[in-house]
């Protein structure tokens, strides 16, 4: 079984978004001109044997590139291959724990994701305590990135070192920290380490790229911590699962890191 932690069905507002114009040069992507339909993505999953997508909702200080209520859309048409994950406006703190309450009651999604670098400040600020305390109440992860940004926007934000604080006040918190934490990586491993809630994702990164100390942690002591994500459509599954078997994980290292550390984490 492989489940993909971090993916997302985009809509063109996402795709076409400016703020992504320097990925897309990076990645040689071609924003598409219409709306795609699921089944492209049932089909890019297909072709990389990926049992479950985790998608996400994104929402930004300027816009809602894509929306909860489209994710449960997405999900509703192939509910055995896709799983919500919502996201809120952390500006307006009742509001989002109310859209939290939502997402997980309503919507039935599976955690709640929130990106530093698209509000320009660290997962310390303020505004991002009420989205702990409501996924801490309604017992489902937070997820986050880590590392530098793709997208021509400051990285400080994304200090996976910020995640230390966060847990300390939120120890019952399970949060999920995807894109690795480069050029921090080993300071992702440190705090996934000390913290039992603390989980790193390797989307956005092919499994040629892992940094060395990422690959040592994965076949050693963080077997339990490390989950398998693409960051679709950015990187393809099939693309970001080259490499795998040379990774040297042995077989349940390489089990937990494809499924079973994100059935765990996201399906109980």
């Amino acid at each position: 079984m492989i489940i993909d932690a971090w993916a997302q069905h985009p809509t063109l507002r996402h795709i076409q978004d400016p703020i992504f114009e320097s990925l897309l040069r990076w990645t040689h992507m071609q924003a598409p001109s219409e709306e795609l339909p699921v089944s492209l993505t049932i089909a890019a999953m297909d072709a990389a044997a990926v049992d479950l997508s985790l998608i996400s909702a994104w929402v930004a200080p300027r816009s809602v590139m894509i929306s909860n209520d489209e994710v449960a859309g997405f999900v509703g048409e192939y509910p055995d291959r896709l799983a919500g994950v919502g996201s809120v406006d952390i500006s307006r703190p009742m509001d989002a724990v109310r859209e939290v309450r939502r997402c997980i009651e309503q919507l039935r999604f599976k955690a709640i994701r929130v990106l530093p670098w698209l509000w320009g400040v660290p997962p310390t600020d303020r505004r991002f305590y009420p989205v702990y305390a409501a996924c801490c109440e309604h017992g489902v992860p937070f997820c986050t990135q880590i590392g530098h940004t793709g997208p021509l926007m400051p990285s400080e934000v994304g200090r996976p070192i910020y995640l230390d604080q966060v847990a300390l006040d939120f120890p019952e918190l399970v949060i999920v920290a995807g894109h690795i934490g480069y050029p921090w990586t080993d300071e992702a491993i440190a705090v996934a380490t000390k913290h039992p809630n603390v989980y790193i994702d390797t989307s956005a990164y092919t499994a040629k790229r892992y940094p060395a100390p990422l690959v040592e942690y994965m076949r050693g002591h963080g077997r339990t911590k490390v989950m398998f994500g693409t960051n679709y459509p950015m990187i393809m599954p099939s693309k970001a699962l080259e490499g795998v078997a040379a990774l040297g994980l042995d077989d349940e290292a390489k089990e937990q890191f494809l499924s079973g550390n994100a059935e765990r984490v996201f399906l109980g």
